[in-house]
C-alpha cells in the first residue's frame, strides 16, 4: 500500500501499543497506521477490531499489520515493545533485556531507510531513548521519549483536584527520570498566574500537602500495576499528543526525553525536560530555570540515568 497523508508504524501491541493506537485513530492524529509484533495473530486481530471503530473516529485511517520494511516512509515510528514492569521493580530493573529487544528493533526499522522520528514509550524510557539515539545514528532531535509527559500530566490532575480547577488550567511540570528520582518543579507552579507554592506554604499544612501531591505522582505507576497490571490508557494518549504535535507541526511545550547539550548544565544524558515538539522532533529544550534544590536533584537525577546510560556503550561495544 502506498502512503497517504501522516503514516505511524507501532511497534508492539501490547497494553501501551494498543491504548496509543486506539487514542491516534480516535482522536484522528495520523492517515495509515501499521500495527508489528512478533505475535502476528494478536495483531491482527487488534488491527481487525480498530477497523471495525473506523465509522465512528474522527476521520478515516488505514489500519494494517506489516513488517519493518513499512518503515521506510513513515513520520513516526512508536515503540512500545519489551519487557514489561511487573510489581515491586523499579524501571530501571527492566535495561538489560529490553537493550537486547531495541537493538534488533531499532536495527531492523533503520535497515528500512526510515528517516522519521523514533518515539520511546518501554521503560526505562530514558535510557532507551539514549539507546535508540545511538543505534540508530539519527539526529538526537529525531528520538524522543515519552519522559516525564505522564509524570506531568499526573501532576497536573493531583494539583487540579488540590484547588478545585481543571487539570489543562494548571501550569506545572515534572522533569528527571521517568522513575523514583523524577522531580516536582514547584518553584514555577501556577494556576492563573498564582504561584502555587507560595501558596500552600503559606498553609498550616502545606508541606504535608506538596509532599502528598509529589508522592501521589511518584507512586502511581506502581500502585496502578499492582491493581491492573499495566498503566496504559495516560501513556497512550501522552504518546498520541506527543505524535499530534510532531505531524502537525505544532511547536508546543512538553515534558519529554531528549539529549542535554548543555542545558540544565548538563551533558550528554536524555531526560526528561520541556521541549517544543514539532515535525522536527524535539526542536529545542526550554532550558527553565529552577530552584537551588531543584537543580540539585536534577544533578541527581542525570548523574542516576549517565550511570545506566553506561550499559549502552557497553552494549554496543560488545556487538564489536
Amino acid at each position: 500500500m502506498k502512503k497517504v497523508g501522516n503514516k505511524v508504524v507501532v511497534v508492539g501491541v501490547g497494553a501501551v501499543g494498543i491504548s496509543y493506537a486506539y487514542s491516534m485513530l480516535n482522536q484522528g492524529h495520523c492517515d495509515e497506521l501499521v500495527l508489528i509484533d512478533l505475535d502476528t495473530k494478536r495483531a491482527e486481530g487488534e488491527a481487525r477490531d480498530l477497523r471495525h471503530g473506523m465509522p465512528y473516529a474522527a476521520s478515516p485511517a488505514k489500519i494494517y499489520v506489516g513488517g519493518y520494511e513499512d518503515c521506510a516512509d513513515a513520520d513516526i515510528v512508536c515503540i512500545c515493545a519489551g519487557v514489561p514492569q511487573r510489581p515491586g521493580e523499579t524501571r530501571l530493573d527492566l535495561i538489560d533485556n529490553n537493550l537486547r529487544v531495541f537493538h534488533g528493533i531499532v536495527t531492523a526499522v533503520m535497515k528500512s531507510g526510515f528517516d522519521g522520528i523514533f518515539l520511546v514509550a518501554t521503560n526505562p524510557v530514558d535510557i532507551l531513548s539514549y539507546a535508540t539515539w545511538r543505534f540508530s545514528g539519527l539526529p538526537k532531535e529525531s528520538v524522543i521519549g515519552s519522559g516525564t509527559v505522564l509524570d506531568t500530566a499526573r501532576f497536573r490532575v493531583c494539583l487540579g483536584n488540590e484547588f478545585n480547577v481543571a487539570p489543562w488550567s494548571v501550569d506545572a511540570v515534572m522533569i528527571g527520570e521517568h522513575g523514583d528520582s523524577v522531580i516536582a518543579v514547584w518553584s514555577t507552579a501556577a494556576v492563573a498566574g498564582l504561584p502555587l507554592k507560595d501558596i500552600l506554604e503559606q498553609a498550616q499544612d502545606g508541606q504535608e500537602r506538596m509532599d502528598k501531591i509529589y508522592n501521589n505522582v511518584r507512586n502511581a505507576a506502581y500502585e496502578i500495576i499492582e491493581a491492573k497490571g499495566a498503566t496504559s490508557h495516560g501513556i497512550g494518549m501522552g504518546l498520541s499528543r506527543i505524535s499530534n504535535a510532531v505531524l502537525h507541526n505544532q511547536s508546543i511545550v512538553l515534558t519529554v526525553s531528549a539529549l542535554l547539550q548543555g542545558e540544565f548544565g548538563e551533558e550528554g544524558v536524555y531526560i526528561g525536560v520541556p521541549a517544543v515538539i514539532n515535525r522536527q522532533g524535539a526542536a529545542r529544550i526550554i532550558d527553565k530555570p529552577l530552584s537551588e534544590d531543584e537543580y540539585a536533584r536534577f544533578r541527581q537525577s542525570a548523574e542516576l540515568l549517565r550511570g545506566y546510560q553506561r550499559k549502552v556503550e557497553d552494549f554496543l561495544a560488545a556487538q564489536g
